[in-house]
């Protein structure tokens, strides 16, 4: 035995309960009762009430490094990933240059990360119009799974696909038994829809109306039937969709979806005019949709909460919603901020482990994270669940200070973070291994499928 961590209140597959927690080499070795004793010389963390949750797993964090490393960077993603509690990240194909869509712009981009990660990340590659013979490499390389756009998707090196493109790369997935995952808005909806640019929220949130989620998804659960392809839809926003999910799944097709924080905890009502940090494609809706989306993770419909963290420099979010950045940056604070909310709806912990890091894992196939029990990696996230803070978008450690959540007051504070039994976070701030010499870089791997 490695390590003890104990605690009142663990968040297990069983439920929770008291219990202590041994690491052996990285991995959990037993959960035991609350009050059993470690071998002679144990390192043992006494944690109190505070909870122990299996470290999160963000599958949807877009890091921009390298090309744009100006909006983010891998250093500091992963810090600001790990003061949260997240012990996980895939990385998105965009809006790195290059984009992730062959075999050498992934280890290009696995360059970059190496030695700078604070967790573990993986990575997903990209499924673009003309690169269909790219995806077999990509995959036997390790890539997590694809990512599609099938509306516009705001970088000119990551065209979407049209349904003839989208057969076509359902087909070749399906072939290698991979994942697909879509951006889901219908393009002509999008283009049909008022489009009057401006500081009014209210004029953003028509210009991508729910109909233009509604019929991507239906397209998608198409070629999905008809091709056998295992696909998930990305950042839902639109409750409308919900039923077509449902049916979809019930009839036998493989489809799953996520949703994010900013859509559970957020609505269209309290966006102000101008405020285009709560820019992000598909749009936040009204409070109505929102008790929607609630009701779709209480029914199982959708999966799993997961960031979307796509930030830029703070000059790119001008006040006018047609022209800003698209993207809400919130890797640090996706855990309070989604318990604030389930936390007043009454859902538990439990849940929000379930939705945050045992269905993201599941979903990538990452069978070593996603649960505190034994065999897999000792991934904590150490949390203390019923005091508030207030967020100070310039104390968050991704690279600039741009957050939906600047001045709300949110409940549950992350006191640490554990990456195979070795605390990569203290108090928020993210920690540095220690060598003979002093600190050394920080040691998250690069994941494989």
């Amino acid at each position: 035995m490695d390590l003890l961590l104990r605690s009142t209140r663990v968040v297990t597959p069983e439920g929770v309960r008291a219990a202590a927690v041994a690491v052996t080499g990285g991995r959990i070795a037993e959960v035991l009762p609350h009050g059993t004793e470690p071998p002679p010389g144990t390192p043992v963390e006494e944690l109190g009430d505070d909870v122990i949750l299996p470290g999160l797993v963000d599958t949807h964090v877009h890091v921009n490094d390298p090309g744009r490393a100006e909006w983010e960077g891998f250093a500091t993603a992963t810090g600001a990933a790990a003061a949260g509690g997240v012990t996980t990240l895939v990385d998105m194909p965009l809006n790195s240059i290059p984009p992730t869509t062959t075999v050498p712009h992934l280890r290009a981009k696995q360059a970059v990360a190496r030695g700078r990660a604070h967790i573990d990340v993986g990575f997903w590659g990209g499924a673009l119009p003309g690169n269909l013979d790219d995806l077999r490499p990509l995959h036997d390389a390790g890539v997590l799974g694809f990512k599609a756009f099938l509306s516009p998707s705001g970088v000119d090196e990551f065209p979407h696909l049209d349904r003839h493109d989208l057969d076509a790369v359902a087909t070749r997935i399906a072939e290698l038994d991979a994942l697909l995952i879509v951006h889901a808005e219908d393009p002509d909806r999008l283009a049909g829809a008022p489009q009057r640019g401006g500081p009014r929220y209210a004029d953003f949130l028509a210009s991508r109306p729910r109909a233009a989620e509604h019929e991507a998804i239906a397209a998608l659960v198409d070629v999905a039937r008809r091709r056998g392809t295992r696909v998930h839809v990305l950042h839902l926003s639109s409750a409308d969709a919900l039923p077509l999910i449902a049916a979809a799944r019930a009839e036998g097709v493989r489809i799953t979806a996520e949703t994010c924080p900013h859509f559970l905890t957020l609505a269209a009502e309290e966006v102000p005019d101008g405020a285009t940090e709560f820019k992000c494609c598909p749009p936040i809706r009204e409070a109505a949709n929102r008790d929607a989306l609630w009701a779709g993770l209480a029914d199982g419909v959708i999966d799993c909460v997961v960031s979307d963290h796509s930030p830029c420099t703070a000059d790119l979010k001008v006040p006018d919603f047609a022209e800003a950045w698209g993207g809400i940056s919130s890797l640090q604070l996706g855990l309070p901020a989604v318990w604030t909310e389930a936390r007043r709806r009454g859902r538990t912990l439990a849940d929000v482990a379930r939705w945050m890091s045992t269905a993201p894992a599941a979903l990538t196939g990452l069978s070593a994270k996603g649960a505190v029990e034994a065999g897999r990696d000792a991934d904590f996230a150490v949390l203390t669940p019923d005091e508030t803070f207030t967020v100070d978008a310039a104390a968050l450690h991704h690279r600039n200070p741009v957050t939906a959540y600047a001045g709300r007051t949110l409940t549950g504070v992350v006191r640490s973070t554990w990456l195979r039994g070795r605390k990569v976070a203290d108090h928020g701030t993210p920690t540095s291994p220690t060598g003979p010499t002093g600190p050394t870089a920080p040691t998250g791997r690069l994941l494989e499928r």
